[in-house]
């Protein structure tokens, strides 16, 4: 790495950003946090997996076979405020566990949703991922139904591009 923060590569250089952390950080069980009360034990679980730095259980929701939420045993809110190496580690165990679920247990693929923010529903204020295992014969719409916003593309690309 130089003085200007450029990792080079013999077969890439590229700019590693600086990491942002949210003024909202606070990595501490919350008394109030389901998810929490989970990981400390309080509250029984059908966990999957578990490591160091995750547990994933079945979403007692009972809306899919198998629903897995997957979170970090650190309180984080969502990805907003959570560091990259704890991001990248919950995010490991999403692709370990979607893969496990296909190569091994008989679906044949996954969807993966996560929700930061009240506005975008975001239910339980500790970062989660949902793992939802499919078949094609299941019978679920995952997806939803959006009404066409007949936006205009180009202002809404100059808005969202990040320079």
């Amino acid at each position: 790495m130089d003085e200007n923060n450029i990792v080079v590569n013999e077969e890439l250089t590229q700019e590693q950003p600086q990491e942002q952390v949210s003024p909202l950080l606070n990595e501490e069980p919350q008394d109030d946090c389901i998810f929490c009360k989970i990981v400390q034990g309080e509250i029984p679980c059908y966990k999957i997996y578990e490591n160091e730095f995750v547990i994933a259980f079945l979403d007692i929701a009972d809306d899919c076979i198998g629903h897995t939420l997957v979170i970090p045993k650190k309180h984080y809110i969502n990805i907003f405020d959570v560091p990259e190496a704890e991001y990248l580690e919950v995010m490991k165990a999403v692709k370990k566990i979607a893969f496990h679920y296909v190569a091994d247990c008989g679906f044949e693929g996954v969807n993966v949703i996560n929700a930061n923010g009240k506005s975008a529903q975001q239910s339980v204020f500790h970062l989660h991922f949902h793992i939802l295992p499919r078949t094609s014969d299941d019978e679920l719409n995952a997806w939803p139904d959006l009404e066409k916003q007949y936006q205009d593309f180009e202002a809404v690309h100059k808005k969202l591009r990040i320079e």
